[in-house]
């Protein structure tokens, strides 16, 4: 099963999937390619050094036809799955058809709490401890139309601390991701999981 990767920053949840590829921890999947839409980046420079394909496209590559050129890449690799790793942009119709429930996300929250448009990173942790949740976390989903309102594929909870900050409750929700989007792509592998 190959695996291709959108990111947009440091792509950090897809170095540690591709890291437990190379070490045998995710059998039978290998990887398939990197887009970015940020070639200045450092997840670009890193597929470089790791002999990862790594492919930019975006508004200023493509400007007519970003979504297709994306879709067209995804398929040129033989792209069988999707992992999206901090990618800023809302997926295109032509992808998400071509790809029709099988393109993951991860979100830092207990979904369907704290999702939707302009709900991410650290906007995310302020909400949480703003509505006063005892307990918080990531989620990793199969992405729709809509955004974060697809089916959930897993889900790991972190405790909301009285001391809190959005610094430190960000750092606890992160160092739980990795972890979890590998479960859930042996839970996708496996198809030990259900969605409508």
């Amino acid at each position: 099963m190959k695996i291709s990767f959108l990111a947009s920053h440091g792509g950090s949840s897809a170095k540690a999937i591709i890291a437990a590829i190379k070490a045998e921890q995710l059998q039978g999947f290998e990887v398939g390619l990197l887009i970015t839409n940020n070639k200045t980046t450092a997840i670009y420079p890193w597929c470089l050094d790791n002999n990862i394909e790594v492919v930019h496209i975006s508004g200023k590559t493509n400007p007519d036809n970003e979504d297709a050129a994306i879709c067209a890449a995804l398929q040129a690799a033989n792209t069988d799955i999707i992992v999206l790793s901090g990618y800023m942009k809302k997926i295109g119709t032509h992808t998400l058809q071509a790809f029709n429930n099988r393109i993951l996300n991860i979100h830092p929250s207990l979904l369907p709490k704290h999702g939707g448009h302009k709900m991410y990173g650290d906007f995310v942790h302020a909400a949480v401890l703003k509505a006063g949740d005892k307990e918080s976390g990531a989620s990793v989903q199969i992405i729709n139309e809509v955004y974060d309102a697809g089916p959930v594929l897993l889900q790991q909870k972190v405790p909301v601390l009285e001391a809190d900050t959005v610094a430190t409750l960000g750092e606890r929700v992160r160092a739980e991701e990795a972890e979890l989007y590998i479960n859930a792509l042996k839970k996708w592998q496996a198809n030990s999981f259900h969605y409508e």
